[in-house]
């Protein structure tokens, strides 16, 4: 009776690390492909632990080199991340970002511990203290030209960029050089990596 005893104390004095305690770490196949992926579960919602490599009609490998899909899956557009998820999955939107990045160290640490342990340049990795296992992907820029793979980690939001024109959305960013965890807004048009979720 002890250890539950101070378990449960420590539960109730510090909330972050409940949530580290429910990390939980599973796989999910789908089922258009039969591709497994590795999933965690980080505060209320489970998400996948590695980039999406599923297939569409505009989707791409870095360098169109299919080995780079095995490692860091495929660079979507905006409008084909947002139906490239499994059935019951769906692209986070700024929120879930911001709550994934609140609960893992907030915008100025949250890199180091999203990070994966392996991959980044400069040794700059991370601890991956989530099993989140972010990969530096790069991405490929509207005019086809692919840039920043083992320096940049670019993720797309479901969230649109509300400016004139409808023609950007919100990705979230992981530098090599540094532990931020930015947004920003970006072409619809440019190939980022995509991170399914699930309630």
């Amino acid at each position: 009776m002890k250890p539950k005893t101070i378990v449960t104390l420590i539960l109730i004095i510090q909330p972050y690390l409940h949530v580290v305690a429910q990390t939980i770490s599973e796989t999910f196949t789908d089922t258009r492909d039969g591709k497994t992926y590795r999933t965690v579960r980080i505060g209320k919602l489970t998400w996948m632990a590695e980039n999406l490599n599923f297939l569409m009609d505009n989707s791409v490998c870095y360098d169109n080199d299919a080995i780079n899909c095995q490692t860091y899956g495929r660079l979507y557009t905006w409008n084909d991340a947002m139906n490239a998820c499994p059935a019951g999955w769906h692209l986070p939107d700024t929120s879930a970002w911001s709550d994934l990045v609140k609960i893992t160290g907030g915008i100025y640490a949250a890199s180091n511990t999203l990070k994966s342990k392996v991959g980044w340049q400069n040794s700059s990795n991370g601890t991956d203290e989530f099993g989140f296992s972010a990969l530096p992907g790069g991405g490929r820029s509207d005019g086809g030209r692919f840039r920043h793979i083992g320096e940049h980690g670019n993720w797309w939001s479901a969230s649109p960029d509300p400016s004139p024109g409808d023609n950007g959305a919100y990705s979230r960013n992981i530098f090599y050089d540094n532990d931020y965890v930015y947004e920003s807004p970006n072409y619809k048009s440019i190939g980022f990596s995509v991170r399914c979720v699930r309630e």
